[in-house]
């Protein structure tokens, strides 16, 4: 899936992702290749984000964690997900 996470700062993240777990006002939520459309409020927590492996890494995919205060989850058809956070 294509991600994006922006904070008010600065782009966190944009790339390829087999990944996304994180907390939402709701409860904790994964979002995974071809998730359904959802818009949702994010709560403080951690973002983990697993990176699509490329022929730098050793098979496997590479875990990055963004610490954040607050934001929103956007996910669109077509697996393209829009985080915007406040740390």
């Amino acid at each position: 899936m294509k991600l994006s996470i922006y904070s008010l700062k600065k782009v966190l993240f944009q790339g390829s992702a087999q990944l996304l777990n994180c907390k939402t006002v709701t409860g904790e939520i994964t979002v995974l290749e071809n998730h359904e459309p959802l818009i949702t409020v994010l709560s403080a927590g951690v973002i983990k984000v697993v990176r699509r492996p490329t022929s730098y890494d050793s098979g496997e995919g590479v875990e990055e964690y963004f610490e954040i205060k607050s934001g929103f989850l956007e996910v669109k058809e077509g697996s393209e997900v829009r985080c915007i956070v406040e740390q």
